[in-house]
C-alpha cells in the first residue's frame, strides 16, 4: 500500500499502487465535477500533485492537451483520471471549489 495525503483537509489514505487517483478520490468521498467519464475530456478532476510526482504515471498527450485549455494550471497540475499511483507516498491538493471538504 502507498500513502495518499489529500490537502487542504490533510486526510490520509492507504491506497494500492496502480490505483487510479480518480478512483481513490471518489472512494474517499471526494466530489469532483467530472463530465467526461474519466477520459481527460473535461478537466473536472484537475488536481495539484504537491509531493510524489515522480512516482505516479507519466502524463499522456491527451492529458497535456486538456491541461493546456484550463485556467489556473501549474507545473504540478494533473488530471486525476489519468494518474496511476505508484509505490511511494503522494500528496494531492484538490482545488477548493471541487474538493467537497
Amino acid at each position: 500500500m502507498t500513502t495518499l495525503t489529500l490537502l487542504p483537509a490533510n486526510k490520509t489514505l492507504d491506497v494500492a499502487p496502480g490505483t487510479s487517483l480518480l478512483k481513490a478520490l471518489v472512494d474517499a468521498g471526494i466530489q469532483l465535477a467530472i463530465k467526461c467519464g474519466g477520459n481527460a475530456g473535461c478537466g473536472g478532476c484537475h488536481v495539484f500533485i504537491q509531493e510524489g510526482r515522480k512516482t505516479v504515471s507519466k502524463m499522456t498527450p491527451a492529458e497535456n492537451a486538456k491541461l493546456d485549455t484550463l485556467v489556473g494550471v501549474s507545473s504540478k497540475s494533473r488530471l486525476a483520471c489519468q494518474v496511476l499511483l505508484g509505490a511511494e507516498p503522494v500528496t494531492v491538493e484538490i482545488p477548493g471549489a471541487l474538493s467537497g471538504f
